[in-house]
């Protein structure tokens, strides 16, 4: 995964060219969207019904005690992925 990403255009633009209905406020662009933060996300609502939501960036795997642990997954060794414990169930 990678470490950071940028959202220069705004959110009612992006729900709207992916015709998605906006479901977060609106806000300025972002050009540093780290993991753990929360950013918007398309999802599927029904079939043919799409919705721009915030969602926190990140694995927070079904285990973890704590949502914190998330912070120390943002990346997986494909030789691993499978068999470690924090990946085989994602």
């Amino acid at each position: 995964m990678c470490g950071r990403y940028t959202l220069p255009t705004p959110a009612d633009q992006v729900a709207e060219m992916l015709d998605a209905e906006l479901q977060l406020e609106p806000g300025p662009p972002r050009y540093n969207i780290a993991p753990t933060q929360e950013a918007p996300i398309v999802r599927t609502v029904e079939p043919g019904r799409r919705e721009l939501v915030a969602a926190r960036w990140g694995l927070v795997p079904w285990w973890a005690d704590e949502p914190s642990i998330g912070n120390r997954l943002i990346n997986a060794r494909s030789e691993t992925a499978a068999t470690r414990k924090a990946f085989r169930d994602a």
